[in-house]
């Protein structure tokens, strides 16, 4: 077992088993190749994309369904391979980049949907140029 200390998230206790791989890296981020899954049952259904090289670095998300919940993804032979193959049923994780902000609207970024392969521990950001998503996709103010 190994400790990640991430100044937002606090200890994070993982092994190697629980590292989702991404070989291209993220867009911006193509150095950042592994990171944990982080859900903490107060800030559900968020997810957090914790990378383990960078403890300062980690990435909001929501499950696109949660945003959408008739979210078509639509996988491509060219994102199979970017996978690793083709997914087992059930296997997929797709996420959404939330981006937030002061005097802003927080959005998620429906159109380049990370999308994890659970079975591989394999992820990559995948860019859906003719789905119609936006990649500020406005959400909802939580209420007071």
């Amino acid at each position: 077992m190994a400790v990640l200390e991430s100044p937002r998230l606090g200890p994070i206790v993982f092994d190697s088993e629980q590292v989702i791989r991404f070989p291209a890296g993220l867009p911006a981020f193509e150095d950042e190749t592994e990171f944990l899954l982080v859900a903490r049952e107060a800030t559900a259904p968020v997810v957090f994309l914790q990378s383990v090289l960078r403890p300062e670095l980690a990435f909001i998300t929501l499950p696109v369904t949660a945003v959408a919940p008739d979210y078509n993804l639509g996988l491509s032979p060219e994102d199979h391979r970017q996978l690793g193959g083709e997914p087992d049923a059930g296997s997929l994780l797709a996420l959404a980049i939330v981006t937030v902000g002061p005097e802003r609207r927080p959005t998620a970024n429906l159109l380049a949907p990370v999308v994890i392969d659970l079975a591989r521990r394999r992820g990559a950001q995948l860019l859906r140029p003719a789905s119609g998503y936006s990649h500020a996709h406005e959400l909802p103010l939580p209420c007071s």
